[in-house]
C-alpha cells in the first residue's frame, strides 16, 4: 500500500511540476518568470530589438520592476525599415535618437489587448502618443501580430513595423 501511496504522491508532484514551471506566453496561463527582455531574447525573433536596447543602454531598464508594455518590431520589421531608410543595421545602432526610438514603442504600466480601445492615444515613454485600431488590431501604421505575451515584469505585442515618432 505504501509504494502504491508513493508512487500516486510522485505521480501528482511531476503533474504539478510540469504544469507550473514558469514560462507561458498566454494570458490565463501560470505566471511568467522572465521579464521583457529575457522572454524577447528566448523569442528568437528580435535579435535586432535586443542588440538595439543594448546599444541605447535601456535593457536594465526593461529588466526593471516595471510594470512595462512594449510594442516589439520583429527582426523582419527592422529589416523593412533599414531597407526603407537605406541604411544599415551599424547605421541605425549608431543613431543618435536610438533611444527616443526605442521608448516609442513602451508604454508605463501592463496594458492588455483587452485594455485598448479603438482611436486612444497612448503616451510612450519617449513622451509622444501612438494611435491604436482595433479592426485590424494596429499601432500607428504597425500591425499586432501577436498580443498579450506575458513576462514577469508587463506585456509584448509584437508589432510588424518599427514605429518611428514624428
Amino acid at each position: 500500500m505504501k509504494k502504491k501511496t508513493f508512487a500516486f504522491m510522485m505521480a501528482a508532484f511531476m503533474v504539478f511540476m510540469t504544469m507550473s514551471n514558469g514560462v507561458s506566453a498566454v494570458e490565463g496561463g501560470t505566471p511568467a518568470t522572465k521579464d521583457i527582455v529575457d522572454t524577447a531574447v528566448e523569442a528568437g525573433q528580435f535579435k535586432t530589438l535586443a542588440a538595439a536596447l543594448e546599444k541605447a543602454g535601456l535593457v536594465e531598464t526593461l529588466k526593471g520592476e516595471g510594470p512595462y508594455t512594449v510594442f516589439a518590431p520583429t527582426d523582419t520589421a527592422f529589416a523593412k525599415l533599414l531597407k526603407k531608410l537605406g541604411i544599415t543595421a551599424d547605421e541605425l545602432l549608431a543613431r543618435e535618437d536610438l533611444k527616443d526610438i526605442l521608448l516609442y514603442h513602451v508604454l508605463s504600466g501592463k496594458v492588455m489587448s483587452t485594455d485598448l480601445k479603438e482611436g486612444s492615444q497612448v503616451e510612450t515613454l519617449a513622451k509622444k502618443p501612438v494611435q491604436i485600431s482595433l479592426d485590424p488590431v494596429r499601432v500607428n501604421d504597425a500591425n499586432v501580430t501577436q498580443a498579450d505575451i506575458q513576462a514577469s515584469n508587463g506585456v509584448i505585442h509584437v508589432i510588424d513595423e518599427v514605429l518611428l515618432p514624428e
